[in-house]
């Protein structure tokens, strides 16, 4: 009950700004959701701690073809010089960042991270923030396999 209730204030200033959003399903700490305009369809969590505004997604974008693509944003804004890196089990990611969001840089690294995030437990997006001191956003796993293929399936007759 408490995840649910930390995502439905997560989804109400989620990645969205459509105000026709349907919810595909919660998961243990994740939920699956679509919005009508723009048209997409997301699996999205808040960190563990889930005291700031930082989430992580996964998103269907229909009209553009694009699946599975990964969007963090950070619960600080990082320093402009900082690598932001994503880290599942032994495997890291380097990201693309802007000042709080970070992205995989291409479609071959938002699978191999999808594709790490089904057998894994936790992942956690590390930077340093801005004005100095590191940080890292811890997520837990359970229920982002669901999630991101009630997100999928959501978007698959679009």
């Amino acid at each position: 009950m408490i995840a649910l209730l930390l995502l439905v204030a997560l989804v109400a200033q989620g990645p969205s700004t459509g105000q026709d959003r349907e919810s595909l399903g919660v998961f243990d700490g994740w939920g699956a959701f679509r919005d009508a305009a723009p048209a997409r369809c997301y699996a999205i969590a808040r960190t563990v701690r889930g005291r700031s505004a930082a989430f992580a997604s996964v998103a269907n974008w229909p009209r553009s073809g694009a699946r599975n693509q990964i969007h963090v944003r950070l619960s600080r804004a990082r320093d402009p010089r900082a690598k932001v890196t994503l880290a599942i089990g032994e495997r890291r990611f380097e990201l693309k960042a802007g000042a709080s969001d970070a992205w995989a840089p291409d479609a071959r690294t938002d699978r191999a991270i999808v594709a790490a995030m089904r057998s894994s437990r936790s992942m956690s997006v590390e930077s340093v923030a801005r004005g100095g001191g590191a940080f890292a956003d811890v997520y837990a796993l359970a229920g982002a396999a669901t999630a991101i293929d009630a997100a999928a399936m959501g978007c698959a007759r679009r």
